[in-house]
């Protein structure tokens, strides 16, 4: 193959663009930023509330994309919806920053969810349109890697700095973390909107009707049962990627609901995005040298190790924090019933009680003891003589958290320890997802490319995302029921394990049917 064939042509590095325009998203939105934001706001079931919402925007989706699918491969189609969702994603994601009440930014997360996934849905079937079967591997790679460097990085790392700059709780830095991924998407979706356009499709003469929707969506359904290594891939598909996608989700999430550092979290995540870029192209000649079904089999048997190492992570940190949570709870109640302030505004004082409260227990957990004094009762609007009292109460709970510590210092080191060790143990997640994370996407993606017949694409890919998108809903119900069930997040986290293990048992006996499907569409002349 001559250089010049080596070169992604002008299509294909406009596809490859959208991912550097959308994977801002992924980080700031879904993984890293906003999750830790909507769980401090939520409080202490905020992962769970997490789950929910991921859960509801997944299921939407899931249920409309068949149907969206099948009008996509309609002449002209597929682009005007890819834009819809592009800009329902990036409008609902700028809402997010215009409130403070994490109920209001759990709807617009939805919403802006339901976009970035739609349009995800016609961006991966406009793979067949832009690229060739020989070269799919390589550019659904190129576009993980790109968006790992560009939309993953980047904005990431300027959200990041902000946010180190004003400090995590500062409102500004939330909000321009949330605002930059708006304005990131839209103006790097400019080149994909020009240069991208519908090469495969139904008959020119058809025009989409409900009944003939309807009619194509069956027929695609019976053609995925009929060809068994197509069905057996996309069962495998429907249950690893439930882990994938979920492990994405929760992350962050999980480390605020065990106490881990906010920022040491997200820079670990950064650390996912510059360790994925290589490895996603890695991948693809991994792909190549000992076929896309084995390097998917390593991937799935790497995610099972991140899944065991993240239940140990929570099952060693859990009793050191509920000991340390529960002590101080009992303190902070009995604190509470002795003293005797007679405020004005007894509602006002009750919610800065609880925030000095709240602070005071972190503090105390993290040994920066030389901060109490700083803690106080504080309100708009406070009359003179609330004002007084707020200062004795200040000063009360100043010695009563000098008194807590002193009889628990062990229990707060010992939580501190295990905070460490579960910290280190998050990074190494870290680097293991990076390995992994993009590669199993792109491939899974390309590999299935290769399976269906490109003039249907996206009433196929149509059926590869509600797949995708309903295991996105089994991972966050399943990860918030069970760990509300047994009062324990790391349980949640062992579920995923099955879920990697089924996958990879259906992947591994369907070698043969798969392998004979892919020969048969290339044989056939089901190229671009």
């Amino acid at each position: 193959m001559t250089p010049v064939k080596e070169r992604f042509t002008l299509r294909e590095r406009s596809w490859i663009m959208y991912d550097w325009a959308n994977s801002v998203y992924a980080t700031n939105i879904m993984a890293a930023i906003f999750p830790t934001i909507f769980v401090s706001l939520a409080g202490d079931a905020g992962d769970m509330w997490w789950g929910y919402g991921t859960s509801i925007a997944t299921f939407l989706i899931a249920i409309l994309a068949p149907l969206l699918g099948a009008i996509a491969d309609y002449r002209g189609m597929k682009k005007k919806l890819f834009t819809v969702f592009m800009l329902l994603g990036v409008v609902f994601t700028a809402l997010i920053a215009a409130t403070n009440d994490w109920r209001f930014m759990l709807a617009a997360y939805i919403v802006s969810r339901i976009g970035f996934s739609g349009a995800n849905l016609f961006y991966d079937s406009f793979l067949t349109d832009v690229t060739t079967n020989e070269r799919m591997d390589k550019v659904s790679s190129w576009g993980y890697a790109m968006g790992y460097i560009g939309g993953s990085t980047i904005p990431f790392v300027i959200s990041i700095a902000v946010l180190l700059w004003q400090g995590y709780d500062s409102v500004f830095a939330q909000k321009f973390s949330i605002l930059i991924t708006s304005v990131w998407w839209i103006v790097f979706s400019i080149p994909f909107i020009k240069n991208v356009e519908q090469v495969h499709h139904l008959d020119d003469a058809q025009r989409p009707t409900f009944s003939g929707v309807l009619q194509n969506i069956g027929n695609t359904a019976r053609d995925i049962a009929a060809e068994k290594g197509m069905l057996m891939f996309i069962l495998a598909y429907f249950f690893y990627i439930d882990g994938v996608g979920t492990v994405i989700s929760i992350s962050t999430a999980y480390g605020t609901a065990l106490g881990l550092g906010a920022v040491g979290m997200i820079l670990a995540l950064l650390v996912t995005q510059v360790v994925a870029m290589p490895c996603s192209i890695l991948f693809a000649r991994l792909s190549k040298k000992i076929s896309t079904r084995r390097a998917l089999l390593f991937a799935i048997a790497v995610y099972m190790v991140i899944c065991l190492v993240g239940f140990i992570m929570g099952y060693t940190l859990e009793p050191h924090q509920d000991a340390y949570n529960g002590a101080y709870a009992t303190h902070a109640a009995a604190a509470t019933q002795e003293s005797d302030f007679d405020f004005d505004d007894p509602a006002q004082a009750g919610k800065a009680r609880d925030n000095l409260i709240a602070k005071s227990r972190d503090l105390l957990r993290d040994g920066k003891t030389e901060s109490l004094s700083l803690l106080t009762f504080a309100w708009d609007n406070m009359t003179d003589n609330d004002a007084i009292l707020a200062k004795e109460a200040s000063a009360y709970w100043f010695v009563q958290n000098q008194a807590f510590i002193e009889e628990n210092t062990d229990l707060a080191q010992n939580f501190r320890s295990a905070i460490t060790t579960s910290t280190i143990m998050f990074w190494a997640m870290a680097v293991l997802v990076g390995t992994v994370q993009g590669g199993i996407q792109a491939t899974s993606r390309s590999y299935f490319g290769k399976l269906i017949p490109k003039k249907r694409s996206n009433e196929f890919f149509g059926f590869f995302d509600i797949f995708g998108k309903f295991a996105s809903v089994i991972g966050p119900f399943l990860y918030a029921f069970v760990g509300g069930l047994t009062g324990r997040s790391s349980y949640g986290t062992l579920c995923l394990m099955a879920l990697f293990l089924v996958g990879f048992i259906v992947l591994w006996r369907g070698k043969i049917p798969m392998e004979q499907l892919e020969k048969a569409r290339a044989k056939n002349g089901e190229r671009v």
